[in-house]
């Protein structure tokens, strides 16, 4: 089993800045990718974010482009999403997610998919 921990998550006004982390734990494997998901209240979890292990190629969905970064450590079991410019719609639970197989360009995992528990992120106007 793989454990994932995420930290960083809080309040800011809009325009503001945050760095989201996600930690691997357990039975860790150098998976394929990690990812960052969000769920706004009332809305399905869409993603956002993905990052090869392989070659750092990196993804995202076309609403954070531009403002949103995501990385590995160079050990590979650590990812963080660095968030700029952030604007009230930005406002959701935001879940990481490691597995063996996913599809960037789509931003989803295929197969067995390891989740954290969630970290809020507010924006305000």
């Amino acid at each position: 089993q793989v454990q994932l921990g995420e930290s960083g998550g809080g309040s800011v006004q809009a325009g503001g800045s945050l760095t989201l982390a996600c930690a691997a734990s357990g039975d860790t494997f150098n998976g394929a990718c990690m990812g960052w998901f969000r769920q706004a209240p009332g809305k399905e979890r869409e993603g956002v974010a993905i990052i090869y292990h392989r070659n750092n190629a990196t993804f995202y969905d076309d609403s954070v482009k531009g403002r949103f970064t995501i990385s590995l450590n160079a050990a590979g079991n650590t990812s963080y999403l660095q968030m700029d410019s952030l604007k009230p719609n930005d406002t959701a639970v935001y879940y990481c997610a490691t597995g063996r197989s996913c599809y960037g360009p789509g931003l989803r995992f295929l197969g067995t998919t390891y989740w954290g528990q969630g970290t809020q992120v507010t924006v305000s106007s």
